[in-house]
């Protein structure tokens, strides 16, 4: 069981295939086995989040999802935005989002502020 630093692409695909075997019969925990999935799983999400970053949604898109997500209306939102023309003009992308409603979007629907600020 060697480890090392994921340097390239050619090392990624070294690491995936040396812990893929592993998720099919996880080894138990506090074995060496399981120690070193532990390991290559953190080294090869560090190289992932380097070089395979995904962004945050555009905000509407993020608004849309969690009304998908949790069975909302454009009435549900109302609150957080205004009244329907107001939520209307939002979800099509006539008006910006401001910080109030924002924070009230986070804060009621929990939808991560970073995906609201994109």
């Amino acid at each position: 069981m060697d480890i090392k630093p994921i340097r390239n692409e050619q090392d990624h695909k070294l690491a995936l295939k040396s812990v893929s075997h592993l998720f099919d019969n996880q080894p138990e925990i506090g074995s060496p086995e399981f120690d070193y999935m532990e390991i290559m799983i953190l080294l090869i999400e560090a190289y992932e989040n380097e070089h395979y970053r995904i962004a945050p949604p555009e905000p509407v898109e993020a608004i849309k999802f969690r009304m998908e997500q949790m069975g909302l209306t454009m009435k549900d939102l109302e609150p957080a935005i205004g009244g329907s023309g107001r939520v209307s003009e939002v979800l099509n992308r006539k008006r910006n989002l401001t910080l109030p409603m924002i924070r009230k979007l986070h804060k009621q629907f929990s939808i991560p502020l970073e995906s609201l600020v994109n």
